[in-house]
């Protein structure tokens, strides 16, 4: 069986998670944390981080955008990139918007702080970072929501992996119940629709121990 290295709230574990679900591919999650260095993780990436993909017949694929690139490639069935390379431009430009400047703006300010320091035992949450992380989502939920309402999907006319990568971080704050939603009715029409996807029942499901989901966070109608 296909195996899923993944930090249950890692954004990018998430994204890789829905990636798989939407190509109707089966896998095995493991669940492990990364600030641990088990040798199992650390044994197929000495970076220890995760996602870490590990096909059938042993192939270790590692990061989640190489995993998401590889996927598409060796499943081309419900393509999560656009035909066109200016499209697949524009789903890239996102991936690494959400990827890369959200997740400095906000996930690291909000997530890391309430979340990943409490289950490290590594001190109490730093309260200037949260605001400051919450200043920023308000901006970030600005932005989707133009896009929401310029575009059927946030890259254009489909669904692609801009949505997942977006839906990955959204989600992880939303298990907090960190977003507000009712600010920002396009970018909550938006998620709701992901949201109902069948690819998101496995991450609605999730729930970590001593630190449960916010009471509509497996709500397809919140």
């Amino acid at each position: 069986m296909r195996r899923l290295y993944a930090f249950p709230l890692s954004p990018y574990c998430r994204k890789v998670r829905l990636a798989l679900a939407e190509k109707g591919l089966s896998v095995d999650l493991i669940e492990i944390r990364p600030w641990d260095r088990a040798h199992e993780l650390v044994s197929k990436n000495p970076a220890a981080e995760t996602p870490v993909l590990v096909e059938e017949d042993g192939t270790v694929v590692v990061d989640s955008g190489a995993i998401c690139e590889y996927l598409e490639e060796v499943y081309p069935d419900h393509p999560l990139l656009p035909r066109h390379a200016a499209e697949r431009a524009e789903v890239r430009r996102l991936v690494a918007w959400f990827d890369v400047k959200f997740r400095a703006d906000v996930t690291e300010n909000i997530l890391t702080e309430k979340v990943i320091r409490r289950l490290k035992r590594d001190g109490e949450p730093d309260s200037a970072f949260i605001r400051v992380g919450a200043a920023n989502l308000r901006n970030h939920l600005e932005y989707i929501a133009m896009l929401a309402d310029q575009r059927n999907w946030l890259a254009g006319s489909a669904l692609t992996l801009a949505d997942f990568a977006a839906a990955g971080h959204l989600s992880c704050l939303d298990y907090m119940g960190a977003v507000k939603w009712d600010e920002f009715p396009s970018a909550k029409h938006w998620y709701q629709r992901i949201k109902s996807r069948p690819a998101f029942r496995a991450i609605l499901s999730d729930h970590l121990p001593g630190l449960p989901p916010a009471a509509h966070y497996g709500d397809l109608d919140f």
